[in-house]
C-alpha cells in the first residue's frame, strides 16, 4: 500500500473538477484555465485569486509585445523569443524533467522554467493575447510552437531553447534526438487545447508513476484525464489497477469488473483476466 494516503474529498476540489469538466466541454476550451485547474490539484493554495494573478501575468507579458509587427510569422517568432526567451528568461533544462512544478502553469510563470509543453503554453497564451497567429505542435518527444499557416508559410520555435527558430528539417532532427527515430511523413497537425491538456496530464502521470510515493498525484492526473470529452479507454484500466496498488481493493475491484464488461465483446480473454484480478483484489481484504 502507498505511504501517501489519498486525500478525502473536499468541496473545493469537487468544485474545481466540475469547473475543469465544464471548461473542457466549451466550444473553444480555454487552455490557460484548464492548465491552472490542473495546477490547483497539485497546489491547493492556488485559489481563484491566484489563478487570476496568473492570467494577469499572461496579459502583462502580452502587453510587452509590439502590435501587429511587420514581417509576418517570422517577426512574431522573433519578438516572442526576444521578450520571453531573452528578456524574461523562459527556457528549460534537463533538470526540469525531474520536477512536478515544471508541469504546473503558475509555477512555470513564477520560476520561468518548465517542460517544453508548458513553456509552449506560456508562449501560445502570450502570443494569442497579442493577436499572433500561433499554434502548438506536438512533435514526438518534444513540443514546439508555430507561427503563421501550419499548412503554408510558417515559422517554428522551440520555447525550451528560449525560442530558437526551427525549420521543418530542424524539427525532424529534434525528434530523432529525442526519440531515436526519424520523423516520417508530413509534420503533425496543430495540437488542439484538449490535445495539449491530455499530453500535460500524461506527463504528470509518467512523473508520478516513476515515483511510487507520489501515487496520489498519478491518481488525480488519471481522474482529470477521464473528465476530458475524449480520452484513451485504457486510462480506466490504469486507474483501477492503481487503486488496487494503493490498497483501495474494493474500489479497484469494482472498476476492474466494469472495464471487463467494456472489453468482453472484443477481448474475452482480457475480460477473464480482469475478473480474476478483481477477485484477487477482493481476497486481499481477508
Amino acid at each position: 500500500m502507498s505511504d501517501e494516503p489519498r486525500p478525502k474529498p473536499d468541496g473545493a476540489r469537487e468544485e474545481r473538477r466540475r469547473q475543469f469538466a465544464e471548461a473542457a466541454r466549451e466550444e473553444r476550451p480555454d487552455l490557460a484555465v484548464l492548465c491552472l485547474l490542473i495546477a490547483a490539484e497539485a497546489d491547493p493554495a492556488l485559489d481563484e485569486a491566484a489563478m487570476d494573478a496568473a492570467q494577469i501575468e499572461l496579459d502583462r507579458l502580452a502587453g510587452e509585445l509590439p502590435y501587429a509587427p511587420t514581417g509576418g510569422a517570422g517577426a512574431w517568432a522573433r519578438n516572442l523569443a526576444e521578450l520571453l526567451g531573452e528578456r524574461c528568461g523562459f527556457r528549460g533544462a534537463a533538470g526540469d524533467y525531474r520536477r512536478l512544478e515544471s508541469s504546473l502553469l503558475h509555477e512555470v510563470l513564477r520560476r520561468r522554467r518548465g517542460l517544453p509543453i508548458l513553456l509552449s503554453v506560456v508562449w501560445m497564451e502570450v502570443a494569442r493575447r497579442a493577436g499572433a497567429p500561433v499554434y502548438g505542435m506536438g512533435l514526438p518527444g518534444h513540443f514546439v510552437v508555430g507561427f503563421g499557416d501550419p499548412y503554408g508559410e510558417h515559422v517554428l520555435a522551440d520555447p525550451f531553447d528560449g525560442g530558437h527558430p526551427l525549420t521543418d528539417e530542424d524539427a525532424a532532427v529534434l525528434v530523432a534526438g529525442a526519440t531515436g527515430e526519424a520523423l516520417t511523413g508530413p509534420m503533425p497537425a496543430p495540437a488542439t487545447p484538449l490535445d495539449i491538456v491530455l499530453r500535460i496530464l500524461n506527463n504528470i502521470r509518467a512523473w508520478a508513476q516513476a515515483r511510487p510515493e507520489h501515487s496520489a498525484v498519478q491518481l488525480w492526473a488519471l481522474e482529470l484525464s477521464l473528465l476530458l470529452p475524449s480520452h484513451p479507454a485504457r486510462l480506466r484500466l490504469e486507474r483501477a489497477q492503481l487503486l488496487v496498488q494503493r490498497g483501495e481493493f474494493l474500489a479497484g475491484a469494482a472498476e476492474l469488473e466494469e472495464y471487463a464488461l467494456v472489453v468482453e465483446a472484443v477481448e474475452p480473454a482480457t475480460a477473464l483476466t480482469l475478473r480474476r484480478q478483481a477477485a484477487t483484489a477482493r481476497a486481499m481484504l481477508n
